[in-house]
């Protein structure tokens, strides 16, 4: 409780509504949580640019209609700017105005070690907040060599930390190996005097809601799509192994011809006019510090997986939306799909996967992070080992001659629910 009101008063730091992305829709999704809570006060304060200013991408959602903030009483203060440090010092000083008994930060990318340092820092100096990480990675998937450095830089000055799966705990101790910590799960009491790591789930989404009136063979025959529908969901990022999902369906092809791969996401790297000289100039400073700073592996400006729909002869069987989605618009992709698609080369618990469990979806998922964790083989979905495409193909044809049962993906997620997740935090 704050001392100042008697009643909990919570900031959740990240991205506000206005922004496109998992982190904007988790961010959000944990304040209404919180503001479903008796006596609580919440309180959003969010990044107006996110990033340095050389990166060149558009994080504005400028599609999505619906306020996700309606009839709530959450406040929304939009502040704090990456590149002004000036406005890293009224962030501090407008969360300890609010008086709050615990800010929770959203740690979903490196970068942003430097400010998110300095005002967790700032902040943990206040006896009466309670400074928490909601740590989406501690070892970030594209391996930039200043990772470990920002890393440690940014989430060093916490009481507490939330994690998703029991590797990112295990992260933490290696980036932190003088540092003690106890980690907790749900329901449990902290024993000792180290560190709090709760760890916790990816909550799953519920302001994706489906349409109990959908027609899913209308749905199909409208985009051309088949009896058996795999989908890839979300941006188009390298570590999500949309290649792989494409070689893998083109041996599926080879054996069905009642297979269809709906592909829908934005490409990470292509929300700019590139005509503009400001995106030309954006992208070659950008691409001259991420040769430095990454391996050449791991640069993925020029990542372009849909070309191989051509080559691999499978453009009959692929239907691609390469776009945004506004929120209002992805349940009509989970309802007509039958699997979802999560080849990853690397994972920390994903947003996609958390929105496939809002619609009971079964999930395909490969032998790499936390999946072995979350995914049953043969329970809620069916697990690929990592960099073999045989192995993918036969879990796609799998799925098929051996459908999971929805309900069994249903007991997997029954308890992850936003709403006790913000209780364990308060608890």
């Amino acid at each position: 409780m704050s001392p100042l009101t008697n009643k909990n008063i919570i900031v959740c730091f990240g991205p506000g509504p206005m922004f496109k992305g998992g982190i904007a829709n988790y961010n959000t999704s944990l304040a209404k949580a919180f503001d479903r809570i008796e006596n609580t006060e919440v309180h959003i304060v969010s990044w107006t640019q996110q990033y340095p200013a050389i990166i060149p991408r558009d994080y504005i959602d400028r599609k999505s209609k619906v306020d996700q903030l309606a009839g709530t009483g959450i406040k929304v203060h939009y502040l704090t700017n990456y590149n002004n440090p000036a406005t890293w010092s009224a962030t501090v000083k407008l969360i300890e105005s609010l008086h709050p008994n615990k800010v929770i930060f959203q740690w979903a990318i490196a970068v942003q070690g430097i400010p998110l340092g300095y005002i967790s820092k700032k902040l943990k100096k206040n006896k009466n907040i309670e400074v928490y990480f909601d740590l989406h990675f501690v070892i970030q998937k594209e391996g930039s060599s200043l990772d470990k450095m920002l890393t440690g830089k940014g989430i060093k000055h916490a009481d507490s930390y939330i994690v998703h799966a029991f590797k990112t705990a295990a992260e933490l101790k290696v980036l932190f190996p003088k540092k003690r910590f106890e980690v907790i799960e749900r329901g449990d009491i902290i024993v000792g005097d180290g560190h709090k790591v709760l760890k916790l789930y990816h909550p799953v989404y519920d302001m994706f809601k489906p349409d109990p009136g959908f027609d899913i063979e209308d749905a199909k025959a409208k985009l051309g799509l088949k009896k058996h529908v795999f989908l890839f969901f979300g941006f188009i990022r390298k570590y999500k192994g949309l290649h792989n999902v494409l070689r893998a369906f083109s041996l599926v092809c080879g054996q069905r011809n009642d297979v269809s791969l709906l592909v829908v996401g934005e490409s990470f790297w292509n929300t700019l006019d590139k005509k503009k000289f400001s995106t030309r100039v954006k992208s070659l400073t950008f691409g001259v510090a991420k040769k430095i700073f990454l391996k050449n592996e791991d640069n993925e400006q020029d990542y372009n997986p849909l070309e191989l729909i051509d080559l691999l002869g499978i453009k009959q069987d692929v239907v691609v939306r390469n776009d945004f989605v506004p929120n209002e618009e992805v349940p009509f992709y989970f309802q007509v799909s039958d699997n979802i698609m999560l080849y990853y080369l690397t994972a920390t618990p994903s947003g996609v996967e958390s929105i496939g469990y809002n619609f009971n979806m079964p999930m395909l998922a490969t032998r790499v992070g936390h999946f072995p964790e979350t995914v049953k083989d043969g329970f809620n979905g069916y697990l690929a080992e990592p960099d073999d495409i045989n192995s993918m193909a036969e879990q796609m044809i799998r799925a098929i001659e051996q459908p999971i049962d929805r309900n069994n993906v249903a007991a997997t997620s029954k308890d992850m629910s936003w709403d006790n997740y913000a209780r364990e935090i308060l608890r």
